[in-house]
């Protein structure tokens, strides 16, 4: 019974939050049903945070999942902007600087979740949408 009593007294998320936390679980799993090997969530840094981390061959791909409940004014690939990119590529960096720098291509994806009365409509994977931030970028 005392399970139970916490669970009512737990606090609820905002929705906003909650909405995102729905996505980032749906973005995971159709990743996972693709092929993608998962490897870790919410990764954070003292330089950003990086929703999903996924492993696609030789590749390490560093997720932003992006979810709405209606596309009326813009795409939801349009908040990862110039600022959130460079975040991101830190962050990116950080990770690979805990793994000792292994040898392998990264590409930044964007995962776009569409909610229809609190349930997933769409999910829409955009591939190596953006490069390294300078001055970061190899090369």
């Amino acid at each position: 019974m005392g399970w139970l009593r916490q669970w009512f007294r737990r606090p609820r998320l905002p929705i906003t939050q909650d909405r995102g936390r729905r996505g980032e679980q749906a973005a995971r799993r159709y990743l996972k049903r693709i092929g993608y090997r998962f490897l870790t969530a919410n990764y954070r840094s003292p330089r950003g945070e990086i929703d999903l981390v996924f492993r696609e061959g030789h590749c390490l791909v560093f997720i932003e999942v992006k979810t709405r409940s209606s596309e009326e004014w813009t795409r939801p690939a349009a908040a990862v902007n110039a600022e959130k990119r460079f975040h991101l590529s830190r962050a990116a960096l950080d990770y690979l600087r805990a793994l000792h720098h292994p040898a392998v291509r990264i590409r930044f994806d964007i995962v776009e979740v569409l909610l229809e009365d609190d349930a997933v409509s769409e999910i829409r994977h955009l591939e190596n949408v953006f490069p390294l931030s300078p001055p970061y970028r190899y090369g």
